[in-house]
């Protein structure tokens, strides 16, 4: 029962990320490089919050870990792109892309928030899952094309393999965790 809730709910965080990209992109097909930088840091500081969570909550060393890994290189990610907006003098701008960002990463946090024990260790990397993908999809369709700044695009080519990487250790990670 728990697994067939947490998969719901993985599958749930992916397709809701992924029909608000593609709904998005039929309303508004162009995204601008300050509404791309939004959406970029968004993405990003959503997801150290998710860590952030996963290490106050969990006591599994290796949801730990990687919740450390993803603070780290998320914020890594963060730093870049602010250097490179203050360079440019670009300021992010919110859009609706960004915001449904938050309002989503609002109902993922109420959902981790009430988990406890393995249920939210099992929920936690699930989700880290389906929102790297999803995240990965959306920088490869939508951010990466239609960057405009060379600069911009490069940095967004440069994050693709760490969000990568991230996507393959949350993957084993979830084959021990999610049993």
């Amino acid at each position: 029962m728990k697994t067939q809730f947490l998969s719901k709910t993985a599958s749930g965080v992916l397709c809701m990320l992924l029909i608000m990209m593609s709904s998005y992109s039929q309303e508004s097909p162009k995204l601008n490089d300050a509404e791309i930088a939004s959406v970029a840091v968004v993405a990003n500081k959503i997801d150290i919050d998710y860590a952030n969570i996963a290490m106050k909550k969990s006591k599994n060393v290796e949801v730990i870990e990687f919740a450390k890994t993803m603070v780290a290189d998320h914020n890594a990610i963060i730093k870049m792109a602010t250097e490179l907006v203050t360079k440019l003098g670009v300021v992010p701008k919110d859009n609706k892309m960004s915001q449904s960002l938050m309002t989503q990463a609002k109902e993922t946090t109420n959902k981790l928030n009430a988990a406890e024990g393995k249920a939210f260790d099992k929920l936690y990397i699930t989700n880290e899952v389906a929102y790297h993908q999803a995240v990965i999809d959306v920088v490869k369709n939508v951010l990466i094309p239609q960057s405009q700044n060379a600069e911009l695009k490069k940095l967004l080519e440069t994050a693709l393999p760490i969000l990568e990487t991230h996507l393959g250790h949350a993957k084993m990670a979830q084959k021990t965790i999610v049993k």
